[in-house]
């Protein structure tokens, strides 16, 4: 699902697998966002004909009414002004019959027939939240509520679905609409991790907004959907949003499939291509050996003689050193084979890469419940790497907090933090799980070195290797409490190298 994500700058980036197209921004990089100064537009029905056929009338009896008063005919008055009262009784209730009608008919076309899940929600509260901040001079929205989940989590308890179709019933598998009006906290778990992406689109001014996420089922299963909405253009308009839902659950399952198929195909391709190649090996090198051992054994028996032939058993000594010099070439040249094609290298932005590995590991975050929080500043300076190699390294430290804060309580935030330090970029990763033993640390990035049980303790020697080769360094920050921090430091083109 890569494709779906644009390089372009952080900023304008609304972080999923679905992201806002720059034709629907509406203040790209404006402090305040329109929304939080516009003011409502008046909500008017269009005046009828028939109503402006009363509203003469009406106007003729007002005249009449004035010109009884003042002729002083009371009765006369009292008639025309109870007929006036009764007439604007009569506009009254047919406007308001009227802006019935065209609520039943919005509802009965737009609403309950158009073959999608659509969701009316109340975003009163997140609009208020924003705009305070973007008032108090926070403009960061993204780093303000990364640092910040527990208030994140509040504000999503505070969106009220208000109203479903009949068509989001049946999608969910609820037995009634019921069942799914209430705080949408119910609906989106904390492994989902598009809602810190609302708050960024809001406070950015996004006029449209659509990303793929999972939510929880009445019955406890989770549902892959994909979801648009327009974004209100002012404070008002955040009490009544439309939230198209589109299930793509059989999609997603029918592309893992067709992943797992492709995957078990290349394994055979490389396990057909390592006996291939291990047969080459053997027969390439059995030759030259074979060639030594018979070289070695034969100056023994010249120099055990009872008169030792030196010259003899020098010639021999002498072929089986060149037998081993043509052992070193094969080995040589299977590493070159193997080692052929080179790394992509090329200016990257860390920022969208680390975006991209949190949607990669999206299945881990519902395995273990937990949730990633990006806090990626803007206007980073590229760095010089193979994107696939990087987002490889990321994955696996992300992995790894996962795993570290399997056997803690929830929630189970992991951060990520991505900035600039002087010529280097770095980015952090932070769990907050046990930590690393003290006596695991020294050799924590040597092979085979692992703190999780059934570990190979290949990973983080891996990420090292591929980081050094980068110019850059990777270490293990102390923290103070539990959890641990990673630090992946590479340098900007024009940089000097990490020693």
């Amino acid at each position: 699902m890569n494709d779906g994500i644009r390089s372009g700058g952080a900023g304008k980036e609304v972080f999923s697998l679905w992201p806002t197209p720059d034709d629907f921004d509406r203040s790209p990089g404006a402090a305040v966002p329109d929304w939080v100064v516009n003011r409502p537009p008046p909500n008017r029905l269009p005046v009828s004909r028939t109503e402006i056929a009363i509203g003469g009338a009406l106007g003729v009896m007002l005249l009449g009414a004035a010109l009884a008063l003042i002729a002083g005919e009371t009765q006369a008055f009292l008639w025309g002004a109870g007929a006036v009262i009764l007439l604007i009784g009569l506009i009254l209730s047919r406007r308001q019959r009227r802006a019935e009608a065209v609520e039943a008919h919005w509802r009965a076309t737009l609403f309950e027939r158009p073959g999608l899940s659509l969701w009316r929600e109340d975003w009163t509260a997140v609009g208020e939240a924003i705009r305070d901040l973007k008032l108090a001079g926070v403009h960061d929205i993204g780093a303000w509520y990364a640092a910040r989940p527990d208030e994140a989590r509040a504000l999503r308890g505070r969106v009220m679905v208000k109203d479903v179709n009949a068509f989001a019933v049946r999608m969910m598998g609820a037995g009634s609409k019921a069942d799914l009006i209430g705080p949408l906290d119910r609906l989106l778990p904390d492994s989902d991790q598009t809602f810190d992406q609302w708050l960024v689109a809001f406070g950015r001014g996004d006029a449209f907004y659509r990303s793929e996420t999972h939510i929880v089922r009445p019955d406890g299963s989770h549902l892959d959907c994909l979801f648009t909405a327009a974004l209100p253009t002012t404070l008002d308009g955040f009490r009544d949003i439309l939230v198209t839902a589109l299930d793509v659950t059989e999609y997603k399952r029918l592309q893992t499939r067709l992943v797992e198929a492709q995957t078990e195909a290349a394994r055979a391709s490389r396990i057909s291509t390592v006996g291939a190649l291990t047969a080459s090996i053997a027969h390439e090198v059995n030759t030259p050996l074979a060639s030594i051992l018979a070289n070695v054994q034969a100056a023994l028996r010249w120099l055990r003689r009872d008169t030792p032939n030196l010259p003899e058993a020098e010639q021999a000594l002498d072929r089986a050193v060149v037998d081993a010099s043509r052992t070193q070439e094969v080995v040589g040249r299977t590493r070159d084979f193997l080692s052929a094609s080179p790394p992509d290298v090329q200016p990257i932005d860390l920022a969208e890469t680390a975006r991209i590995a949190a949607i990669l590991i999206d299945r881990e975050l519902r395995l273990h419940d937990a949730a990633v929080h990006l806090d990626a500043a803007e206007d980073l300076p590229r760095v010089m790497a193979d994107p696939v190699q990087m987002q490889q390294v990321l994955v696996n430290l992300m992995v790894n907090g996962l795993q570290a804060m399997t056997a803690g309580p929830a929630p189970r935030d992991l951060n990520v933090q991505v900035r600039a330090v002087e010529d280097r970029v770095q980015i952090a990763v932070t769990d907050h799980g046990p930590g690393v033993a003290p006596h695991l640390r020294a050799g924590l990035f040597e092979p085979f070195i692992s703190g999780r049980p059934g570990g190979m303790g290949m990973g983080l020697a891996i990420c090292r290797n591929t980081v050094e080769a980068l110019g850059g360094r990777i270490w293990l920050e102390t923290r103070q409490g539990s959890g641990a921090t990673f630090v992946v430091s590479l340098p900007a083109p024009g940089s000097a190298p990490d020693a």
